[in-house]
């Protein structure tokens, strides 16, 4: 019978491009919006001398020549309130333009700072984020003076805060994705992991909030000016109109009409289309009628299509650790010492906290050149922080110390060039979901080391990835190349980051619970890859899992990990014969389900 995981399978159709859906409260937000901003623009063009001009005929009555009336020095009220709404909105366009592109910046930005200065400035920006901003505004205009652009810049200045805690808050998510993690590690520019990653992941609620800023931002101007602290005489917006009209508004109430239905309208407009585009964006609104649009999920030897793009240049593949800052010429990877059998020496590792708790305390090992080592232990057993150190990406405030730590030629303690950590070791993620950045397509992702970290030019690089993904199984990598993550199944991307660490031809490759998210017959040829990539490649492998069952079959060797420390090492025929010493491997043992006399046991 053919092997279900690499049999090749009808090429999968690919994801239509998502669009965005019209609800009701985004159709009448944008008909406000479009119709009023539509009429202001029309009075701009033809009403602009009503509104300015002395006329004869003050302080009159609505009638059919001036709708709203006119004030005490024969200006035309609607006039005035339209050419008045057209300062308003202008003002509130660069405000808004500047505070968000500043709070952006700021918030996606510190996430690209040392540990350190990051918190110190988050905790500035929670701190100013929880006066109210039409305060701040009001005291930044009071220094500034009263003045048309010292208000836009009060308004901005006081908007920037809120937009920065939002912007920081979503880059928080997305900081703490496996290729950030890879990319911040490699030595990616701050510029491109903010443009290439951070900001991509994170513009479409930022989009949402522009309207909401807006909105914010014209009611805010329109309070300054009414109060003086705003546009001032001759000059004139929306608040300064209402601020003039004030005096009559018991005697001719009408002259404040034009004005308050201009803000009304403008504000209603901008809150109804920023509440229908997060309604549009929600994930679990209802899906359009026959069926909610999933990604591929066919077997894994079949790849999504995608329109074709040039890779972006400069950046690390997924599943690759850290990587050289310069192309090079690939070289293989020799023993430090021939009398050393170990590929990977790890003596007395110790991974603490800030505050000096040890989360693995005093672990040693050795893996050969070609030997499966397993390591393997419940959640939170310290298990993924040992291979981190190896792979060294701690998460931040993490630090390793050991007595040895090297891979190959690598000492890991001293300071590696980026060449030689590219040559030591890769790694093969556990969620293939945050493996690959799901705004940029497969080709730049997969290819990047070959090109920015070996030398090759972008034609060479994508042969040779196809080459490698058919090694994998993928049975049309071009379709693959120029799919989008999301457009390929779980087992397609596992095995696209086993294709990425085999372009790194490392000496090392972690494998860090790669089957937990995938179903048992994918799993079982993501084991067959990894055992194939150690035959072929005679790298040593660390396989880590908390299901003793899939280890027993792939590793050579075995060590138990409780509360940060080995506890036992078994081989494999040991374990297969379950003839465990310490209760703790026992235990986990005689948690893995075993078929016998027809009954499953545990």
């Amino acid at each position: 019978m053919a092997d279900p995981t690499t049999t090749p399978a009808a090429p999968a159709a690919p994801v239509a491009p998502r669009r965005l859906r019209w609800t009701p409260t985004l159709v009448a937000g944008t008909a406000i919006l479009g119709v009023t901003v539509a009429v202001v623009a029309v009075a701009s063009l033809t009403l602009r001398p009503a509104a300015e001009r002395l006329g004869s005929d003050v302080a009159a009555p609505p009638s059919a020549a001036h709708w709203l009336g006119t004030d005490d020095f024969g200006h035309d009220l609607l006039a005035r309130a339209l050419i008045g709404a057209e300062a308003s909105l202008l003002m509130a366009l660069v405000a808004t333009a500047v505070s968000t592109t500043a709070g952006v910046l700021i918030g996606i930005g510190v996430w690209t700072l040392p540990r350190r200065a990051r918190e110190l400035v988050r905790r500035g920006i929670e701190i100013t984020v929880s006066y109210p901003e039409l305060l701040i505004a009001i005291v930044i205009a009071a220094i500034l003076g009263a003045g048309r652009w010292q208000l836009v810049t009060a308004v901005a200045l006081a908007n920037i805060p809120a937009i920065a805690r939002l912007a920081a808050n979503l880059a928080a998510s997305v900081y703490q994705r496996d290729y950030v993690t890879t990319a911040r590690m490699a030595g990616v520019g701050r510029r491109a992991l903010i443009t290439r990653h951070l900001l991509p992941n994170t513009a479409e609620p930022l989009l949402i909030q522009l309207a909401a800023t807006f909105s914010t931002a014209l009611v805010a101007m329109s309070a300054l000016s009414f109060v003086g602290l705003g546009v001032q005489t001759p000059d004139y917006d929306l608040g300064r109109l209402l601020a003039d009209g004030l005096p009559a508004i018991y005697t001719r109430p009408i002259e404040v009409v034009g004005p308050t239905l201009m803000i009304v309208l403008i504000s209603v407009g901008a809150m109804l289309v920023g509440d229908g585009l997060a309604a549009a964006a929600d994930p679990r609104a209802a899906a359009p009628r026959g069926g909610a649009q999933r990604a591929v999920a066919g077997p894994p030897a079949t790849a999504g299509a995608g329109t074709p793009a040039d890779p972006a240049p400069a950046d690390q593949a997924a599943s690759t650790p850290a990587t050289p800052a310069t192309p090079a010429t690939p070289t293989d990877p020799a023993p430090a010492d021939p009398a050393d059998p170990h590929v990977v020496s790890v003596r007395d590792l110790r991974v603490r906290r800030p505050d000096g708790t040890a989360l693995v305390d005093g672990v040693s090992f050795g893996i050969g050149r070609g030997e499966v080592l397993g390591l393997v232990g419940e959640s939170g057993s310290g298990k993924s922080l040992t291979a981190l150190s190896l792979a060294r990406l701690l998460p931040d405030g993490l630090t390793a110390e050991a007595a040895e730590l090297r891979i190959d030629r690598t000492d890991l303690l001293g300071a590696p060039s980026a060449r030689e950590l590219v040559d030591a070791a890769a790694v093969v993620y556990q969620d293939p979901g945050t493996t690959f950045s799901p705004t940029r397509r497969m080709a730049g992702q997969l290819t990047s080391v070959l090109r920015v970290h070996r030398g090759h030019d972008r034609d060479r690089a994508t042969a040779e990835m196809s080459e490698l993904l058919e090694r994998v199984h993928i049975v049309d990598p071009q379709r693959l190349l120029r799919a989008r993550p999301y457009e390929l199944s779980g087992g397609m991307r596992q095995r696209s980051m086993i294709a990425a660490a085999l372009s790194a031809r490392p000496a090392l490759l972690i494998a860090d619970e790669p089957t937990t998210a995938l179903d048992t017959t994918v799993a079982a040829g993501i084991l067959r890859e990894i055992e194939r990539v150690r035959d072929e490649t005679g790298a040593a492998v660390l396989f880590i899992s908390h299901d003793l069952g899939v280890v027993e079959e792939l590793c050579d060797r075995v060590l138990v990990m409780k509360e940060g420390r080995i506890v036992e090492e078994l081989d494999r025929d040991t374990l297969r014969a379950g003839e465990a010493r310490h209760p703790y491997t026992r235990m986990l043992l005689d948690a893995v389900p075993r078929l016998s006399a027809g009954q499953v046991q545990r």
